[in-house]
């Protein structure tokens, strides 16, 4: 986040919008996990922490460039989904237009646990057996279980968004990755095992970008 967008110490107060309420519960939830003391990233844990960083915050949302989860939320169903909705968009960007206040620190909800005992047992990735690439379009010779996807040979600001055609004709969504940015490359877990039968049409968007399909092992 750039220095050049820190907020200015004499913003004038103009939203009912709070840290201690609202924006405190949105950073915890989608960023802390990074953004902690002793994190990957520097801390936002605080409000005089994350407040000289307002609008850089707001910019990095807003642009979908932080929390950096490259799936579009609601293309499938995956895990542990970090992509901010829009709801929170809105309460950050009305937050920092409205001076970003404090509000009252009584508020304020408990500070998440990093510790590794913390974890929850859902947390655990599944394990997985061999990849299936998908490049286009893939038909199934027999029935197979998938348990997540990710990115495969994608240029960096490349997409890829990936379908599933079952022998009857149903379209189940799996997963779009936009705007893929190698240094944030991970695997998506999808939120259960997705059971296909043989005859299952995979197929990726545009054709030339591919796709990983993790099987269950």
């Amino acid at each position: 986040m750039g220095a050049g967008l820190v907020l200015s110490a004499h913003d004038v107060i103009s939203t009912k919008i709070t840290w201690s309420r609202e924006i405190s519960r949105i950073l915890y939830k989608r960023c802390a996990s990074c953004h902690h003391e002793g994190g990957a990233s520097f801390s936002l844990m605080t409000y005089q922490e994350a407040r000289p960083w307002a609008k850089a915050i707001k910019e990095e949302v807003l642009e979908r460039r932080m929390p950096p989860f490259g799936a579009i939320k609601g293309f499938g169903e995956l895990r542990n989904d970090k992509a901010i909705t829009q709801e929170e968009l809105h309460l950050i960007a009305d937050w920092v237009e409205g001076g970003s206040p404090e509000g009252e620190p009584t508020l304020m909800p408990k500070a998440p646990d990093f510790s590794a005992a913390a974890a929850e047992p859902g947390d655990k990735p599944p394990k997985t057996g061999p990849e299936v690439i998908v490049d286009g379009r893939l038909e199934l010779t027999h029935p197979a279980t998938f348990v997540g996807a990710r990115a495969k040979g994608l240029a960096e600001g490349a997409s890829v968004k990936a379908i599933a055609q079952l022998p009857d004709g149903v379209i189940e969504q799996l997963i779009w990755i936009y705007d893929y940015k190698p240094k944030y490359d991970q695997t998506y877990y999808f939120l259960k095992p997705l059971e296909f039968p043989a005859g299952t049409k995979i197929e990726t968007y545009p054709a030339s970008n591919g796709l990983a399909l993790l099987t269950k092992k």
